[in-house]
């Protein structure tokens, strides 16, 4: 079980908690979405709490299918059908949990954060022009903003899956890869509290 799950499972009301806590990570971090975008994502976290929803019944057990096989279906679902939309929800909605939840995680595999923000923003940017021309008009406003916000609303999610605990050096080190990666706002000022002065080139300044 992680962290995130250990924090989570013990609340009553697991869509109040995550409204209440995504809710003060904007306000702290200064991202301002509208309110349907917000209620989106509350509902997406609330989702993906269970990890059945999250992950996919294989022979194998429970196993999350790579973002690359989700874009593939996608594109071999025909354009403007209901059956593409889906699989590009899907693709926005895992890349932006996955992202926003585990972005520690990455830390030691091939792929990285970045990879899941380009290809989860993308979806949300395709699912914005198509279904601003079908049924789902509706949410064509909350893709647009996902897709335009995706690493802002990554850096809310980290905050909401964290602990306030002290940074270890390795955790340091990774919030400074994951800076240079991602260009993260919520990066730099945590390490400009931990000391440190992140810049572009010649490695990293350390200010105390």
């Amino acid at each position: 079980m992680s962290d995130a799950e250990k924090r989570v499972l013990p609340v009553a009301n697991l869509r109040e908690f995550f409204r209440d806590t995504l809710h003060g990570a904007l306000l702290r971090q200064h991202l301002s979405v509208e309110d349907q975008t917000e209620h989106y994502v509350v509902n997406l976290l609330t989702l993906f709490a269970r990890s059945e929803a999250l992950y996919e019944s294989t022979p194998d057990g429970l196993r999350l299918k790579p973002l690359v096989a989700m874009l593939c279906e996608a594109l071999e679902a025909a354009p403007g059908t209901a059956e593409r939309h889906r699989y590009l929800q899907r693709l926005g909605d895992v890349s932006l949990f996955i992202a926003g939840f585990f972005a520690q995680s990455f830390a030691t595999k091939l792929i990285d954060i970045d990879y899941h923000i380009a290809m989860g923003g993308r979806a949300y940017g395709a699912l914005a022009q198509s279904a601003s021309r079908g049924r789902g008009h509706v949410l064509a406003a909350v893709f647009a903003e996902l897709s335009a916000k995706f690493q802002p609303m990554v850096d809310a999610l980290n905050e909401v899956s964290e602990s306030s605990g002290a940074q270890s050096d390795r955790d340091i080190l990774r919030l400074y890869e994951i800076w240079l990666k991602t260009g993260s706002a919520r990066c730099y000022t945590q390490l400009k509290r931990c000391g440190v002065d992140p810049i572009t080139a010649g490695g990293t300044a350390f200010t105390h």
